[in-house]
């Protein structure tokens, strides 16, 4: 019998995205999105600060790597035993919010006083309206932006601060042009009015006043090519002449929503540096979350989920190290994110990487995995997990390590630990040599993915077990 997922799976990528029809006008979707209370994932932070709790003068007056792989590697999946969630799965498409790109936080850095960065940020899905979720998750102090715009970025220019003309929207947040994050927090702005194509590239621009010396947040291994302009407020240039520095990092923001009606929810990939696409050609949205949801395009558009990428270069499941571990990330980076209704993990390596030998005991990992799902279930949200990878070569690799890859793998086949399992083991590793990684997959640290390894990933995933 042939599935939905094979056939999927041999479908050729789109060469373009369309734009969704704005058939409704954006009031009355807004207040088909707004009329009923949000479930408990979708809720927005409360995060604003009260004005009088910031210091007055804080506050303003006014070339891609040719790949071997010429088509999607069939889908290699493990369905496990039942596991009946303790609030019931949602499923089929609802009107409203959806996830449509995310950005985990994972470092901080100096003040930028005076200065605009304007983050490039690749959706998945489009919509008739965005809303851009800010972060100070990480600082020690109130974060001031005084002026956010969101635009889409010229189209064939990937590596450009340039604006689609007119495309400029100023961002609001209760209201109001300034934002006030207060330490810890995320803040979810006013819904902006601006279309949004399947697969676009935004632009979303925050200056930050002078005398600001708040540390920022940011996401370090963006991968992307973002804009930095040193001198005053330029969140409303639209052709970026202003824009004289280049950063990697994405700063300020860590998600963007679109508003879809019907909505099909979000899949978010809780993952380390294979999930943040380490190893994959830079400005080619290559990372394996980026290449699924170019997958998912395929399907109809009532069926099309969001896909939202909380991967974090060095992560691990049980400690903090870059970035908060994967537990004490699981609400701000996964079960608060606009309409989840899917999570795939794939960690655990560098768990295995930074532990002593004598700890290496695959129960504290496997552990782990069943209070992710425990905590997934409450929210409805369903869970996927994906084999740990292999990486004999790299330099943390010893034999101690791979039998203990080997027992955590063996456990995710069995069943038991998630709703569905995803083998991206057996979709990556060489099968002559099974601890290592297939050649042609190897960026070359035997560890992380070329773009090449980065399709088997996405090629492995089932879209039938996204909804």
């Amino acid at each position: 019998m042939v599935t939905a997922g094979r056939i999927l799976a041999a479908l050729p990528l789109p060469s373009s995205s369309l734009s969704l029809p704005l058939s409704l006008s954006l009031s009355l979707l807004l207040g088909a999105a707004t009329g009923a209370a949000p479930r408990p994932a979708e809720a927005a932070p409360r995060s604003a600060v009260p004005q009088s709790a910031v210091p007055r003068s804080a506050v303003p007056r006014s070339a891609t790597r040719q790949s071997a792989v010429s088509r999607w590697a069939a889908p290699r999946w493990a369905v496990s035993r039942p596991i009946t969630p303790q609030a019931a799965v949602r499923s089929g498409p609802r009107p409203g919010w959806t996830g449509t790109w995310e950005a985990a936080p994972s470092a901080t850095a100096p003040a930028l006083p005076d200065t605009t960065v304007r983050n490039v940020v690749h959706v998945s899905v489009g919509g008739t309206a965005l809303r851009v979720r800010l972060t100070n998750r990480l600082g020690t102090a109130p974060l001031v932006l005084d002026a956010v715009t969101a635009g889409r970025q010229r189209p064939g220019a990937p590596g450009s601060p340039a604006a689609v003309p007119g495309s400029l929207r100023a961002v609001t947040f209760h209201g109001a042009r300034t934002a006030v994050l207060a330490p810890g927090a995320d803040l979810t702005s006013d819904p902006v009015p601006l279309a949004v194509p399947d697969g676009a590239n935004l632009l979303l621009s925050a200056h930050t006043p002078a005398g600001a010396d708040a540390p920022v947040t940011l996401h370090r291994a963006a991968l992307q090519t973002n804009f930095l302009a040193p001198h005053g407020d330029a969140t409303a240039d639209p052709d970026g002449t202003a824009y004289t520095a280049t950063t990697t990092a994405w700063y300020h923001v860590t998600g963007v929503d679109v508003l879809r009606a019907p909505s099909a929810g979000s899949v978010v990939a809780l993952g380390d540096s294979l999930t943040d696409g380490t190893g994959s050609t830079r400005d080619a949205n290559h990372r394996w979350p980026d290449l699924l949801a170019d997958r998912l395009r395929a399907l109809p558009t009532t069926r099309r989920p969001g896909v939202l990428n909380a991967g974090i270069g060095g992560n691990r499941l049980l400690h903090d190290g870059t970035g908060p571990s994967a537990l004490a990330r699981l609400d701000g980076d996964v079960l608060t994110r606009a309409g989840v209704r899917v999570l795939v993990v794939l960690e655990g390596v560098n768990d295995l990487n930074h532990t002593p030998p004598e700890a290496l005991d695959p129960a504290p990992v496997l552990a782990a995995y069943r209070t992710i799902t425990a905590r997934a279930h409450a929210h409805g949200v369903r869970v996927v997990g994906a084999t740990l990878t292999p990486y004999a070569g790299h330099r943390a690799w010893t034999p101690a390590r791979e039998a203990t890859r080997q027992r955590i793998n063996a456990a995710l086949r069995a069943g038991g630990l998630f709703d569905a399992v995803a083998d991206f083991d057996a979709a990556v590793r060489d099968p002559d040599r099974p601890e290592r990684l297939l050649p042609a997959y190897d960026s070359g640290d035997h560890l992380h993915l070329d773009d090449a390894g980065m399709f088997a990933l996405a090629g492995a995933v089932d879209p039938a077990r996204l909804r």
